[in-house]
C-alpha cells in the first residue's frame, strides 16, 4: 500500500493538494482513498460535496472521509468511553460533562493511524493519500505510535497488576469504577495497532511525506522546522509542494503585484537553495476558487504534469545504524540542525533520547546496543552520528581460572 502525507502550515493548500493528488491518482486507475485527520474539516469544501461520519464513494476508484472523533469512539471504543463516562459520574459530574471528558486528547490521531493499519491489511486501496492537520498536530500524529508505544510497553503490565489488587482492596471500599477486562482488551487492541502502524510510517519505500508551503518567509521557516522534525522521527521526506504561486503574467506595470512578484523570486530562490535536493514541484495562483474535480484535475497538471503522483522521489530512511571499523553508529539526518541544538539522554540501557528544538524522541536501540556504552556524538554533512562501542565479554584469565 503506497501512503502519500501532506503536511504544513495552515492556509498552506495541503487540502487542495491532497485532493488534486488523489483525483489524479483515481484517474491513473489506482484505487485511491483520500482521508483527513484535520479537526477543522475543509476536505468535503475541496471537492464539492458533503462528507460524513462513513466513506463515501466520490469518483471512478475515488473514496474519501473526514474522521469524526465523535463517531469512533462510539463505534470503536465503547468500552472505554463507558469506563470513563462511569468514572465521571462516580466523581459527581452530570451526564453531559461525563460525556465530553470521554472524548481522550489524542483520540483523532489514534483513529486516523487505526485506519492507516485497516487499509494496509484489507488490501482494498493502492494508495492512501492523508490530508493532516497544521504541522504542529501532524507531528503529534506521526510520533504517536513512538509514544504510545513507550509508555503502554511499560505501564501496561503494571496496571494490570494494580487492578487485580484494587479490586481486592480499594474496590470492595471505593465506589469507584475500575477498568474492565473490556476496557484493558480494547486498551491492549490500540497497543498492538501502534505498533503495526509504526512499520507503516517507517516503511520509506512506500511511506513518504510532501511537504506544501507558500513563498512566505515565515511559512519558509516553519516548514524547516518541520522538516527537521520529521527527520528526527524518521518520516521520509520525499517532495516539497510550493503553492499558490503568482505567475509572471499577473504583474501589471506599477501594480503592486510587480513588487509582490520580485519578493516571491527572492523568495523561491531561498526554497530551491535550502530544500535541494528535494524534489520540487510548483502550483501557480489560479484565478478562481479552487472547487470540484475539474479544478482539481487543473491543479494535479501543474503539480505532476504528466508523472505518475505515487512516483517516490527518494526512498532513503533518514535513520540507519550502521558497523564500522568495530564501533556502531546511529546516524539520523538533521538538516537545519546545529550540534548546539541538539541534546542526547540515555534513559534506561534501551532508550536513547534525542531533543531538539520543541520536539524530543525516545529512540529504541536494538537488543545488540542494549549495554553498548555511548562514545560520542557528531554532525557530518547534516547527519547526527551517535557511537557507541559494545563492551568485550571475553574470556578474562585470573589465575588458573577463566572467566566470562
Amino acid at each position: 500500500m503506497r501512503l502519500i502525507i501532506y503536511t504544513g502550515k495552515g492556509g498552506v493548500g495541503k487540502t487542495s493538494t491532497s485532493a488534486a493528488t488523489a483525483y489524479r491518482l483515481s484517474k491513473m486507475g489506482y484505487r485511491t482513498i483520500l482521508m483527513s485527520s484535520d479537526s477543522a474539516h475543509s476536505l468535503g469544501d475541496s471537492l464539492g460535496m458533503k462528507l460524513g461520519t462513513e466513506i463515501e464513494h466520490v469518483a471512478e476508484n475515488l473514496d474519501a472521509f473526514e474522521i469524526d472523533i465523535i463517531h469512533e469512539m462510539k463505534t470503536r471504543w465503547g468500552e472505554i468511553q463507558d469506563y470513563v463516562s462511569a468514572f465521571m459520574l462516580s466523581q459527581g459530574m452530570g451526564d453531559i460533562s461525563a460525556e465530553e471528558m470521554a472524548i481522550f486528547p489524542g483520540m483523532e490521531m489514534i483513529a486516523a493511524l487505526f485506519y492507516l493499519n485497516t487499509f494496509k491489511k484489507s488490501e482494498e486501496y493502492d494508495v492512501v493519500v492523508l490530508d493532516t492537520a497544521p504541522t504542529g498536530e501532524t507531528l503529534r500524529l506521526l510520533s504517536f505510535p513512538d509514544v504510545s508505544n513507550w509508555y503502554m510497553d511499560r505501564l501496561f503490565s503494571i496496571l494490570k497488576k494494580l487492578i487485580g489488587v484494587a479490586r481486592l482492596t480499594v474496590g470492595r471500599i471505593m465506589e469507584m469504577p475500575l477498568p474492565s477486562k473490556e476496557v484493558l482488551d480494547s486498551l491492549e487492541v490500540i497497543k498492538r495497532n501502534m505498533s503495526e502502524v509504526k512499520v507503516i510510517l517507517e516503511d520509506s519505500e512506500n511511506t513518504t511525506v510532501r511537504l506544501v508551503l507558500n513563498p512566505e518567509k515565515m511559512v519558509i521557516k516553519e516548514t524547516m522546522r518541520a522538516y527537521t522534525y520529521l527527520c528526527l522521527y524518521n518520516k521520509n521526506v520525499e517532495a516539497v509542494v510550493v503553492n499558490k504561486v503568482i505567475p509572471q503574467e499577473a504583474a501589471v506595470e506599477g501594480g503592486f503585484l510587480t513588487d509582490k512578484l520580485k519578493e516571491q523570486e527572492g523568495y523561491m530562490e531561498e526554497i530551491h537553495a535550502v530544500f535541494d535536493p528535494l524534489e520540487m514541484k510548483t502550483c501557480y495562483q489560479m484565478r478562481t476558487e479552487l472547487r470540484g474535480l475539474d479544478k482539481l484535475d487543473k491543479m494535479a497538471d501543474m503539480i505532476f504534469g504528466d508523472r505518475d503522483p505515487s512516483e517516490v522521489y527518494s526512498s532513503e530512511s533518514p535513520m540507519s545504524f550502521r558497523t564500522e571499523d568495530g564501533i556502531d553508529r546511529l546516524v539520523m539526518k538533521m538538516p537545519f540542525v546545529e550540534k548546539a541544538d541538539v541534546e542526547l539522554f540515555r534513559l534506561d540501557a534501551s532508550v536513547i533520547m534525542v531533543h531538539v528544538g520543541s520536539q524530543k524522541r525516545n529512540i529504541q536501540l536494538p537488543d545488540t546496543l542494549i549495554h553498548a556504552e555511548v562514545k560520542g556524538a557528531e554532525f557530518k554533512d547534516g547527519k547526527l552520528i551517535i557511537k557507541f562501542k559494545r563492551r568485550d565479554y571475553g574470556i578474562q584469565r585470573r589465575g588458573d581460572t577463566e572467566v566470562r
